[in-house]
């Protein structure tokens, strides 16, 4: 199965959810959903700077990490 990377930032609306609800929560719920998905969440990362988390997963195929990102997104 492929491998991808995800670089994404928090702002607005993610930023407070993310204080409201706490990493983790938002770690399984990515997870959960990449399983749903047919995928497996690999690692979910936190970062200062320019991007704000970094993910690296595998999905079936290009399409379904496509919609991963416009969901997510």
């Amino acid at each position: 199965m492929p491998k991808y990377l995800v670089q994404g930032n928090y702002v607005g609306e993610g930023l407070k959810g993310l204080l409201k609800e706490g990493g983790s929560r938002r770690r399984e719920t990515v997870a959960k959903l990449l399983e749903g998905m047919g995928g497996k969440l690999e690692v979910f990362y936190y970062a200062f700077g320019d991007d704000s988390v970094y993910a690296i997963y595998d999905a079936p195929d290009n399409v379904t990490a496509t919609a991963l990102s416009l969901i997510v997104n």
